[in-house]
Order: C-alpha cells, then structure tokens, then sequence
C-alpha cells in the first residue's frame, strides 16, 4: 500500500497521501487511497471528509463511520478542521507575507482547470466562488533562489493554491498546469515533475472522543529537499 496510516481508531484514519496518488477517483483501474484504505481493513466504508490533489503530498482523515464523516464534514464547512501547507517557488516573493482573495471557476477542458474570473468576469461565470488564501515566507535558500512558503486556506475550491498563487506570480515549482515557462525551464533543471506542494499540518476535533487532534508531517519530496524543517 502507497498509503502511509499516521494515526487509526473506530471512528478514523489519518494517512500520509504520497504524490501522484489520486484521493478517490472513478477512473477503472486507476489507484487511489480510499480504495487502498477499503482493500487493507476489508472494510467497504471509509468516508471521504476532503481531498488533495494528486500531484500533492500530505495529511488527509478518513472516517471510519458515518457519524464520524458527518461530523468531520461538519468541522471542515465551518473552519474548524484545520490545514496548512507548504509550497516552494522560484525566486523570492514581493511580499513576505499576504492574503490573496479570489473567484475562482472550474474549466473541464484541458483534464480540469481552475481560472481566474476578474471582478469584471464574476457576473458571466454563475459558478465562480470565492478562494480565499494566506501565505508567509517561511524560508529563502539564496543559492537556489528558491522560496519555501507557509500557506493555509479559508476556503477548499480546486486547485485553489495553485491557480491562486500562480495569478500572484508565485507559482509552485513543478506545477506544469499552472506555471509559466520560466517556472517550467526551472522544474526541469531540478528534475521536479509534481506540484511542490505539501499539507504538513491538520488539526480537528475527534467526533467520538471530544478532544483536539494535531498531526504535522515534514515534506518528503525532491523539491523541499534543501529547505530546515522543525
């Protein structure tokens, strides 16, 4: 199994999704983790609470119950169920630390994409929501002119960081969707080809038991390599 179990009781799981591994996919034969999770505790429901996408690495909790997903859905939808993420990009960015408010609308051409609208564009886009997002410089490597960044969400939309910090002008090194050719070029020299981006951190409230869970992951991948992690 691809999957790496943190942390496991009756009500959930909380696994480490390895990049390149879908969350649940309807794809024929394609892997994914939930059906990894179903095939290894012979168990036909594991609820899907969020996701990541698949070039991501990082935490995600299953439930184990349908109580516990309704409660875990619950917790994400109000804010409580917490994520934070970290993110490498090239060069270091204008801003150290900022908030970035978009709307954001799904393209399902080209596999999927996020765009997004201009506050001229929200009225002819009736699906476009808002993508809320909050970044920090958490590090600058000067010889690699590479920026690790601290990112965490408001708001869960597809592919919302990379489409949001890609607008920005930060996008993710590896990122081939979303970034533009000078990020690609550099992806390539560093021989990175998934999306240099981790969700390191999750917080919620157990269902059952009442009490706050924290687990924190350092990133496993090629791109983070150079980076200090505590």
């Amino acid at each position: 199994m691809k999957t790496e179990i943190i942390y496991e009781d009756k009500e959930l799981l909380v696994v480490r999704k390895p990049a390149g591994l879908a969350t649940q996919t309807s794809r024929p034969g394609q892997a994914d983790v939930a059906s990894e999770l179903r095939n290894y505790f012979k168990n036909p429901y594991i609820g899907v609470v969020h996701r990541l996408d698949q070039p991501v690495e990082g935490l995600l909790v299953f439930a184990r119950t349908k109580a516990a997903a309704a409660a875990l859905s619950g917790q994400l939808a109000e804010g409580i169920l917490a994520k934070k993420y970290y993110a490498v990009i090239c060069g270091r960015p204008e801003r150290e630390q900022g908030t970035l408010v978009d709307h954001l609308y799904k393209d399902m051409r080209d596999e999927g994409r996020a765009i997004v609208a201009g506050e001229q564009d929200i009225s002819r886009f009736a699906d476009a929501k808002r993508a809320v997002l909050h970044f920090r410089l958490a590090e600058y490597v000067q010889e690699e002119n590479l920026s690790l960044m601290e990112i965490c969400i408001e708001t869960g939309r597809f592919h919302q960081i990379r489409a949001q910090m890609s607008h920005a002008g930060m996008a993710l090194l590896g990122d081939l969707k979303y970034a533009d050719e000078t990020v690609r070029e550099r992806s390539g020299q560093l021989g990175i080809r998934q999306a240099a981006l981790c969700a390191y951190s999750l917080e919620f409230w157990h269902p059952a038991r009442k009490r706050k869970m924290e687990f924190h992951i350092n990133p496993s991948g090629k791109a983070f390599s150079g980076f200090h992690f505590t």
